[in-house]
Parts: C-alpha cells; structure tokens; sequence
C-alpha cells in the first residue's frame, strides 16, 4: 500500500482523483484491512495545515485527540479526552472519530455547537452540515463554530468492546438578539439525536422546550440524563 501525504489542498484532490482512500489515524480501519485486503493507495492528511488547526472557533480533521486542548470549547475538549485510551488519543484524529467511526464520540459536542463542516473533492472545497459529512462520507478537512457562552460534556461509564455509553453534549449559544438558545445532542446507542431551547428564562421553560423536540423519544435513563445536565449547566457561572 502507497500513502500519500500531500501538502496542499490542490495535492490532495490529485491524490483523490487517483483514488487514494483517506484514512486518519487507521485506528479503526487497519484491522479490516488486514482482513479484508489494503487498498493500493491511502492518503493521509498530517501535512496538510488547512487540516491541522486548533483555533478557538475551529478544528483540523487531522489533528490527533490527544493534542485537542482548551483552546477549544469545554464539550469538545472533554469530549476528546473520553475516546478510547491514551494510546488511542495519541494516534486517532478529529475526522476519523467523526467521519470514519460508527461511534463518533466527537459528533455529539460539535452538533451541541451548531457545527459547520469544511470538506473537500475532486472540485474543491466546500462547507455544509455535519449529517451530510457522516451521511456520504466525505473527506472532512475541519470544523467551524461560533464561541458558546457555556458548553458542558457528560459521558455515562462504559466497558471496552461493550455497547456504546450514553453521551449527553450541551451549550448555551447567543443570538443576535441578546437572547440565549441550548442545543442539546444526545448519543443513545449509535444514534444521535439533537434538540434546541431557548434558554433565557432558566432550566425548567428549557426543559419543557426540549420535550417538544426529538429529545422526546429518548428512553427515560437519557431523558433523566439531559434532565440533570441542562440544568447543571444553566445554573452555573457562564463559560466556555
């Protein structure tokens, strides 16, 4: 197998149009190939800074777990310390956990802050939702979002090799009206489910709002668990 590492987004495309496979840090994707086969040209992107940022408003596909720090949103942050072990966060990257995995640990906090995604093909850039990316497997270069007034991660205990743990991502967003809006994004199972709220007025108009949303559904344990994290969250001193 050739791995290509371009350095530029133009190198990139190159490497697609010759079918290159892209892969980040193969954590998921080396056993199947072992058993299945490897492709005859991987691409990676660790060269390519358009995927290597960590800013305050944004993330690089390529950048590994470990290195996501608090220049990013709290969900987000935590949300990363959570994947796998250590040895697994020196390796994985933002766009294999969210793109490349069937857990996406990653995909509840970047939903929670209303998230944009920048991908790239054969034409060249372009920025649309994260449920497109997952949905059609794009090659994902980075995510965008605007600073939340607060933002909070809760992870339910979970075994190695056991069923997917509960993941309830929460921030507070201002809109242009002075007015706070929640959104919510709950992973039960492989699913992830989203609801939003405005939020001025406290926990429990919140809460209420978010029963009229896909938040609903959830079975009572996860609704408990949003329960207990919107309010938390709402109670406490505003932060990022």
């Amino acid at each position: 197998m050739l791995l290509r590492l371009p350095t530029s987004l133009s190198e990139a495309q190159h490497c697609l149009a010759e079918g290159a496979v892209p892969v980040g840090g193969a954590t998921l994707v080396w056993a199947l190939w072992q058993r299945d086969g490897f492709p005859e040209q991987a691409m990676s992107l660790r060269e390519l800074s358009e995927a290597n940022r960590t800013e305050r408003q944004a993330l690089g596909a390529a950048v590994l777990l470990h290195q996501v720090d608090d220049r990013v949103p709290e969900v987000l942050r935590r949300a990363a310390s959570t994947v796998g072990t250590g040895a697994v966060r020196r390796t994985a990257t933002v766009g294999g956990n969210i793109v490349g995995s069937t857990l996406r640990c990653l995909l509840p906090a970047a939903l929670a802050l209303n998230a944009r995604a920048t991908v790239l093909d054969r034409d060249g850039t372009y920025e649309t939702d994260l449920g497109e990316v997952v949905a059609k497997r794009h090659l994902l270069l980075g995510i965008r979002w605007q600073d939340p007034v607060t933002s909070g991660y809760y992870k339910e205990p979970g075994e190695a090799g056991g069923p997917p743990p509960l993941v309830v991502a929460t921030a507070v967003h201002a809109g242009d009206d002075g007015r706070h809006q929640l959104s919510v994004a709950v992973r039960d199972g492989y699913e992830v489910t989203t609801g939003t709220a405005d939020c001025h007025t406290g926990p429990d108009p919140a809460l209420r709002a978010l029963d009229r949303t896909g938040l609903a559904s959830l079975p009572g344990p996860a609704r408990e668990a949003v329960r207990r994290e919107v309010t938390a969250l709402l109670d406490r001193p505003t932060n990022r």
